[in-house]
This record gives structure tokens, sequence and C-alpha cells, in this order.
């Protein structure tokens, strides 16, 4: 006998639930294979404790910091490690100098990198460049050190005439040359730095030129955007060399276009204009033409990580005052176990009762509710152990939260479902048309109750920050799972249960007992009584068939009385 068209539906919904959790648990196993992933989502700073990085500011002579400053700072640092993959990281000022950064775990190189490179950009023209030389062979043919040469304090650092332009060699003074000179490439540092006025003397990231460069003569911070990709030729082929595109707000095209106008008519080294990141010069390409439309392209030895970490800090901003590492502790978790197992036990007894209520309710239908409970518990935990490994997510106290609130959230669902299939039982319908009946009626209200959560849920991710960012993502998470297994479990699981004999016959246990339900609605305010209930329960039974009714339906019942009324006087007359 060929299968009824709900119950095809019902078996494909169900495979393809299979199909997602397969596939869930696949990408995950492929994770822990692989050594990134866990069986185990992570933990946010609050219960498993983390890294404690203390930013100490890198100033000038005479320079000190504002609040302003520090908190640009903590903008910026928050912007970079949110677009790593960190979550639940925690960045403040401390003492109205020191910058403290928390973050779960224990960071990799990149996130340190990511948040003590200030990615101060600046670009200066090339006055002198050179290969270094920091090494001899010695007489036995082995590689020995240079000494490194002192810097006499009585050089001039005077320039003999005053600069007309940032390519003027009239900055390259006695005392300058000197420094140039004993200047090691193998020992620079973030610390290099120089006021934006004065040349500076530096080397390429990877030692390979030594520089002395003009002053700054555009900024970092009229970098607009940035955006890494790889380069591409006129014809639109790629070449497969990652490159980062940056392009300038309106001051910082001006002064771009100055510059290149200038350097296009220069020759040698002074045609070129550096790129430098820190204190080191990432990029000194040559100046072929003039830039006047403000975007320019950042090319070197870059790959795809590399490149797409400097578009980030370059998008999100350089820090307006470099900083240094302080210091680098590990720290407890704030609020540990404790709270979690106290957290876990609140979910499970709220779960305890939504179980209780479901079984005294809807009796054995109330395992359906057990079982879809636990479908959107597996699934939810694959989501969140995926998300910890490839998106860096962490589960903190909050978040535990937001997952117990889903519980009432994915019960309500299911309540809903029922008491429309319970409700056209009432009006004397069988079960399998039940089923699908109030499965139409019910899917409108479940799509808009949790098409408001996961609005409030998505705003409250914008606009938060911190441990509140990890409850709202949990409860979007959870609010879209709900949907999915209603659609893909629940009303499949009913439309199978339909066809059982046990429940199509409205067993008393079953939840769905015509004749327990009350009175039988025949619509347009017509009831129907059971004979086999007493007078009592007919009366409370038609108390609440009337209740149910719409204003439609009780405005056709006054018509149909009042009609009823006339016929009757009529006769009498």
């Amino acid at each position: 006998m060929a299968k009824s068209t709900p119950v095809k539906k019902a078996w494909r919904s169900l495979t393809w639930l299979g199909v997602i959790i397969v596939g869930l648990i696949a990408l995950n196993s492929a994770g822990v294979l692989t050594g990134g992933g866990s069986w185990a989502p992570k933990l946010a700073l609050d219960l498993e404790g983390g890294t404690q990085i203390i930013l100490a500011p890198k100033l000038e002579s005479g320079q000190s910091v504002s609040q302003e400053q520090l908190n640009q700072a903590v903008s910026i640092i928050r912007q970079r490690i949110d677009s790593a993959g960190v979550s639940e990281a925690e960045i403040n000022t401390q003492g109205g100098q020191n910058i403290v950064v928390s973050i779960p775990g224990i960071p990799d190189d990149a996130t340190i990198n990511r948040i003590e490179s200030s990615a101060k950009l600046e670009f200066r023209p090339v006055l002198v460049a050179a290969a270094p030389s920091a090494a001899s062979v010695g007489g036995a043919g082995t590689s020995s050190a240079t000494p490194s040469p002192t810097v006499d304090p009585n050089l001039s650092s005077t320039p003999t005439a005053v600069p007309t332009n940032g390519s003027d060699l009239s900055y390259v003074t006695p005392a300058l040359q000197a420094r140039y000179d004993a200047f090691d490439c193998s020992k620079i540092d973030t610390s290099n730095v120089a006021p934006a006025k004065e040349p500076l003397v530096t080397c390429e990231s990877d030692g390979s030129v030594k520089y002395i460069l003009g002053p700054v003569e555009v900024s970092g911070q009229n970098v607009s955007n940035a955006t890494n990709g790889q380069k591409t030729t006129q014809s639109g082929a790629t070449t497969g060399e990652w490159v980062v595109n940056i392009a300038f707000d309106g001051t910082g095209t001006t002064d771009f276009a100055t510059v290149s106008t200038r350097l296009s008519g220069l020759t040698g080294v002074q045609n070129q204009f550096a790129i430098v990141l820190d204190g080191k010069v990432i990029s000194a390409p040559r100046t072929l033409a003039v830039i006047t439309d403000g975007n320019a392209q950042i090319s070197g030895n870059f790959t795809q990580a590399s490149s797409k970490t400097l578009a980030d800090q370059l998008k999100f901003g350089a820090l307006p005052i470099s900083f240094t590492v302080q210091s680098q502790d590990t720290i407890s978790a704030t609020l540990g176990s404790t709270q979690l197992a106290s957290g876990l036990i609140a979910g499970l007894i709220g779960l305890i009762l939504v179980v209780l209520y479901s079984l005294v309710q809807y009796r054995l239908l109330g395992l359906v509710t057990v079982a879809s409970l636990t479908v959107a518990a597996l699934i939810t935990y694959l989501l969140i152990t995926i998300l910890s490994w490839r998106q860096g997510y962490r589960l903190s106290l909050a978040g535990v939260a937001g997952l117990i609130v889903a519980i009432g959230i994915t019960a309500d669902s299911f309540i809903v479902y029922f008491e429309r299939v319970r409700d056209e039982l009432r009006d004397g319908r069988g079960l399998e048309s039940a089923v699908e009946a109030g499965w139409k009626r019910a899917l409108r209200t479940v799509l808009a109750s949790d098409a408001v959560n996961f609005l409030a849920a998505g705003v409250l991710f914008i606009v938060a920050v911190g441990n509140v960012k990890g409850f709202a993502l949990t409860l979007g998470l959870t609010t879209i799972v709900d949907v999915a297994v209603v659609m893909l479990f629940t009303h499949p699981m009913l439309q199978l249960l339909a066809q059982t004999r046990f429940f199509n016959e409205g067993h008393r246990f079953s939840g769905l007992d015509p004749r327990a339900l009350g009175a039988t609605y025949r619509g347009r305010a017509k009831f129907a009584p059971s004979p086999q209930l007493p007078s009592g329960k007919l009366a409370s039974a038609s108390r609440e068939a009337a209740k149910r009714q719409t204003i439609a339906e009780r405005k056709a019942a006054e018509l149909v009385g009042s009609s009823t009324d006339r016929s009757t006087d009529g006769k009498d007359s």
C-alpha cells in the first residue's frame, strides 16, 4: 500500500534533518582530526580564565597621553580582536595611562601582534638607501659580527640649509649620516619612532635595505579604507601576488597627489616613496606616475593572512599613539566552575519543569516535546563547538543564560502547535486532518514569534559589547534552531504519529482524545456534545468552546439566534 502524501513529506523532512545533523558531526570531526577543533566548546574569560596583557604607551620626549587617545585606542584594539575571531575579550584603561587587554585562553602570536601593533602608517620620501653591512667574514672563513660604530655626539645635527621639501637632501646632516652608518637592521623594533617633521633612519622589514627617510608627508590617519586581494593585470588576470589596496580621504588624496607629482620628476632612490609601518619600511615603491584619485596599492612579500592583517589594521584605523607590551600574565577565571555548574543546574531545573508540564498537559504527546528539545540541544551544541574552532567563539555565563532562555522559546513553539491541533479536533476534524490544518495555523504564529526574538537578538548583538554579545548570539542561534526543529522534526513526527492507532483513535493517554478535550465544535456556534460525558463536564466544555469563538462566529451565532426568535414569534401569532 502506497504511503500517503503527509507521510512522504514527514520522512523527507526527517531525512533532511538527519543530513544536517550528520553534516555538522562530520564538520566537527574534521576539525578534531585536523587538530583545530574539539568536541567541547571553548569557554570565555569568566569561566576559564585567560591572558592579561598590559599595554604601555611609547611617548616621545615631552609627550603625554590623553583620555581621548586612550578611548580611541581601546575602540580600535577591540575591533582588531573581534576581526581576528576572538570573542568575549575585555579591553579597559588603567590609571589613565595604560590599556589592559584580557583574552580567553592563550592567544597566539598573530593575536598578540594585532593587539600591540600600532599600525602607525606613514608615507615618507626616501633620501638615502643602501644594503646594510652587518657582518664580515673572519680569517677562518667564519662569519662574525662587525663591531657597531659609535656616533660622535659633537657632530652637527643642524641642516646647512633650510630644506625646501621632504625630498631635500639638506636633511642629511653629519650626525644623521653617522647614525645611519651605525644603525643595525637586525635590532630594529617598533620602538624605532621619530617625530613626524624629522627624518627617520630605518630598514626594510626583512632587513635587506637601510634607509634615511624624509619627514612624514602623508599620514596613515588619512586612509579611509583598506582591503586585501590579489594583484591584477590590465587585462583583469590575477598574478597570484597578494597586495593591500588603500583609499585616501580628501586630505590624503590631495597630499598624495602633491608628493607623487614631485617624486615622479626625481631619479634614483629619491624617486621612491617609503611606506612605513611601526617604524619599519614595508615597501618603498618607485613613483612612476602622478596619483590623483587617492587610490594606491601596497605590494611586498605578503601572504593572504598577512595582507588581511595589515588591511584590517589600516581599515580600523591607526592607533593615535604607539604601545609596547608592559606585561603578559595568566589570569584565573573571574567566575569559575562553581558559577558554571550553578547555571547548568538552573537550566536543568527549567528543562525538567518543561518536561513535567508537557507530560501532564499532553500525556504521551509530551514525549514529542522531549524529543524535540533533545534534537534542538544536539544541533545547538554542535553549532557552538563548530563556532568555537572556526570563528573563535567562546561560551560565557551570559551565553549559557541565552541557552536556558531558549528552552522556554522552543517549548512555546510546540505548545502553540499542539493547541492548534487540539482546536481542530474540537472542530470535529479527524487527527490527520487536524494535524495538517493546525500546522498551517501554528506555523504563522511560530514564525512571527521567532522573528521578534531574532530581531531582538540581532539588535542586542549589534549595539552591545562584551558578554552581552554572547547572550545575544546564543539567543539568535537557538531561535533559528527552533524554527528548523519545529519544521523538520516536530511536525513530521506528528504526521507519523497520526497514522498510528494509539493516537488516531484518541487513546486517553495520547493527549489527543476528542472526548477529553470537551465538546466537538461544529462551526457557527453549534456544538455536538459527546454523550459519554457527564452533564457538568459538558457544560464546562461548551463554555470553553464558546470562549474560542472568533468575533465573526459570535456575530453569526447572534444572527441565527435572532432569526430563530422571529420565526418562533411568527408561529405564535
